[in-house]
């Protein structure tokens, strides 16, 4: 019997080993080109906020919005742009800030949740967090329901209740899930 309970273990072991060293691979697979720098890097906040823009493509990538694999956030446009290697844009798409804006600087992908509720008590999904401006988790999602507009203070408590969501609809959620994993830089802009 104890021949076969350690057979069974090792056996075990060796599944768990293979287990763990292809979720290890896909990791790697997936992982951003470039971490980068952590949270705040106020060198590049000076040229993140004075990044022109260019008036006859209102949506091509701002200059001085930063180099490599990232996101890049403008919270005076409410625009965000998905950028891979080689600085090639894979996407940009319109948001829709809460009531709290992170400072330009350079920042990282902290946290993500699959499903939760926002603090405006609105469902939502692929809530990717990088940022926190006085005690408040700054970061994308998408509504469930499908609105894509500015969360709501759920009250009217003088001050108004502080909002970090910045929403996205749920197709440009998914490709922000998908491209924004733990430590993607964050360029937020004016």
């Amino acid at each position: 019997m104890a021949r076969s309970s350690s057979g069974i273990v090792a056996g075990l072991t060796a599944a768990a080993l293979a287990a763990i060293g292809f979720l290890a691979y896909q990791a790697s697979a997936n992982a951003p080109d470039d971490l980068g720098t952590q949270l705040p890097d106020k060198s590049s906040a000076a040229t993140a906020a004075k990044a022109p823009r260019d008036e006859e493509h209102p949506t091509a990538l701002p200059a001085g919005s930063g180099t490599g694999r990232r996101v890049v956030y403008s919270v005076d446009d409410d625009r965000v742009w998905l950028v891979g290697a080689g600085d090639r844009v894979k996407r940009t798409f319109t948001v829709a800030p809460g009531t709290v804006d992170p400072a330009p600087a350079t920042y990282v992908v902290t946290s993500r949740s699959g499903r939760i509720t926002g603090s405006d008590g609105v469902p939502v999904e692929h809530v990717v967090r990088f940022a926190n401006v006085d005690d408040v988790p700054v970061g994308f999602s998408a509504a469930i329901n499908g609105s894509a507009s500015a969360p709501d203070a759920p009250d009217t408590s003088n001050p108004p209740k502080k909002l970090g969501g910045i929403r996205e609809s749920r197709e440009d959620g998914d490709a922000m899930w998908q491209f924004a994993i733990i430590g993607t830089k964050v360029f937020v802009i004016k």
